[in-house]
């Protein structure tokens, strides 16, 4: 059997348990010597010796239903830190136990969590390993379509999270892979590059890659049905997933719609995607359309490159708009917020709720996370501090209609904006497929270089409406479970470029703006698979390992700048 391959890649962090019990002896059945007296006097017997200390307690005691507040274990920490993170914060640890750090995660999810009724109460002191208790902190019931209710509990070392939210620059070729299948004969394919990166750089009058480009062949080994062994496979993996900046590694690839191959090699380098991948100006007889591909709400540089964007294309004379979501997972809440008002302007927005949070039935009107009224986000019509000065005017395209092209990649943060929008009456048209599925959020905390994702509320628009757990999909879309909205279904086109008006979902959005019909629903279509599998072996053996979106990047992330407020250490 070939080995197989995955979309996606998920980290687990297995922290060693370590003793620190001491242990005490004491001789027992020995007669005690008599003391001497001084000056050659008779002696006296001694004092018997105190009792030996009772052994240290290995942890704090677990009694079932009794939840300590999680401040009390907040930071308590087996493996203390020092120094400051790469936002120049002082690392908040204090000498603890791994024991501790598993009571926090305990009171921590029976405090914030949105289900802390359906969670078992499990005994932290029975496990030696705070992910494997972490997994266990969530609900396991399904919905009536069969899906997990809870598909999105996951964690991540505090590092990466901060990584991502700070848009670091990380070795790389600019590209996003597809997987059309894992296992022999394997198809492997670009999604998009980033501007100015290694893969968009241009050979021999051509771009190094373009969307669709399929890999054949990596260093002399064949992807598409070689790679048999796992030194082969290793080999494959460091390729695509480079360490270090320089590193450079040969590629065969084949064009979409090309019968011939060509050979190129990639050099990393040190890249921060770019949340707005492209966007442009279409002319057309029915006025002027603008597109934009917007990949992410994080990280905290989403907020002006959206801005500056719709800037653009708002000076360019636009009429409608057309965004570009198919890839985009979510994210910041705020700037989700932020790009509703630039679409809609003030006179649908002003007043209303962009989102009402719905929290855990003890919460009552607080927001149990913060403390604070849970008020409904509103429509931020400025800049927030995220990359914008504070206060800053939002520019605004006033628009009572946004084309909206989506995958089941399209997640979280970029539903809201959907649902947001349809809370205020403005038509969100969907071309595509349906969405990933997720009302939900959460305040991203982190705790002993650990950062956890916990569901924690749900999301209703100023309509009371949320209930999204199965997706919104195009009207003409035959899934019985998902919310229906106008639009189109189409299956995404990796025969042409993103922005390119022949791209099969692009060309669907003009079209149903111009005529409202849609094109014919294909009755089936390959698509890249998107199901998360881990490292272990398979049943087909050790699986490649693709760089692509991780649970991290399928989020309502609730941080704001500290100007405003935030959440997590």
């Amino acid at each position: 059997m070939k080995p197989s391959l995955s979309d996606e890649t998920v980290h687990m962090r297995k922290d060693g348990f370590l003793s620190h019990m001491k242990i005490m002896l004491a001789a027992a059945g020995v007669a005690l010597a008599p003391a001497c007296g001084g000056g050659g006097g008779s002696g006296s017997a001694s004092s018997p010796p105190p009792p030996p200390p009772p052994p240290a307690a290995a942890g704090p005691t677990w009694t079932q239903g009794v939840y300590a507040s999680a401040g009390t274990f907040s930071d308590k920490c087996e493996v203390v830190r020092t120094g400051v993170d790469l936002e120049g914060n002082a690392f908040p640890d204090q000498a603890g136990s791994l024991s501790q750090e598993m009571f926090w995660l305990r009171s921590w999810t029976h405090e914030t969590y949105l289900w802390p009724d359906e969670v078992t109460d499990r005994n932290p002191n029975a496990y030696t390993n705070r992910i494997a208790y972490f997994d266990t902190q969530k609900t396991f019931a399904t919905t009536a379509s069969g899906e997990n209710k809870d598909d999105f509990h996951f964690n991540q070392p505090t590092e990466e999270y901060l990584e991502q939210r700070n848009s670091t620059a990380l070795p790389g070729y600019g590209a996003a892979f597809a997987v059309f299948s894992s296992t022999p004969p394997r198809d492997i394919r670009i999604r998009y590059t980033e501007p100015g990166s290694p893969a968009s750089e241009t050979s021999l009058g051509q771009p190094k890659l373009v969307r669709g480009s399929r890999i054949l062949r990596i260093d002399g080994i064949d992807v598409v049905n070689g790679a048999g062994t796992q030194a082969e496979v290793d080999q494959l993996n460091r390729a695509l997933s480079p360490q270090t900046a320089g590193e450079q590694h040969d590629f065969v690839v084949r064009d979409p719609g090309s019968s011939t191959d060509r050979s190129i090699t990639l050099a990393a380098a040190n890249i921060a995607p770019k949340p707005v991948n492209r966007f442009s100006t279409i002319d057309t007889s029915a006025g002027k359309v603008g597109y934009v591909l917007f990949n992410t709400f994080s990280p905290f540089a989403s907020e002006k490159e959206i801005a500056d964007a719709v800037t653009s294309l708002k000076a360019s004379g636009i009429n409608d708009l057309v965004l570009d979501l198919r890839y985009n997972g979510g994210g910041l809440l705020a700037v989700s917020s932020q790009l509703g008002y630039m679409v809609a302007g003030p006179a649908r927005t002003q007043n209303k709720a962009f989102e009402q949070l719905r929290f855990n039935a003890a919460a009552g009107s607080r927001n149990p996370v913060t403390g604070a009224f849970n008020d409904p986000i509103p429509f931020y019509s400025t800049g927030l501090g995220f990359s914008l000065t504070d206060g800053q005017p939002l520019p605004r395209l006033d628009l009572p209609r946004v084309y909206i092209l989506t995958t089941a990649r399209t997640c979280s943060a970029s539903e809201a904006l959907v649902n947001g929008l349809r809370g205020v009456d403005v038509d969100a048209v969907l071309i595509g497929d349906t969405t990933c599925g997720k009302p939900f959020g959460f305040y991203p905390a982190s705790n002993c270089g650990e950062t956890y994702y916990s569901i924690q509320f749900q999301g209703v628009n100023e309509k009371d409406f949320g209930d999204y757990t199965d997706g919104f999909a195009p009207q003409n879309s035959s899934n019985a479970f998902a919310v229906k909205a106008p639009g189109c279904t189409v299956a995404d086109d990796f025969t042409q470029e993103l922005g390119d008006t022949s791209e099969a979902l692009l060309a669907a959005a003009l079209q149903y703006r111009l005529d409202g019909t849609c094109p014919a629903v294909p009755v089936s279509s390959q698509s890249p698979q998107s199901v998360s599998v881990s490292k272990a072996t398979t049943a087909d053996g050790p699986p490649l390992e693709l760089p692509g979106q991780s649970l991290s990047g399928t989020n309502r992330d609730m941080s704001m700048p500290r100007t405003q407020w935030s959440t997590g250490r």
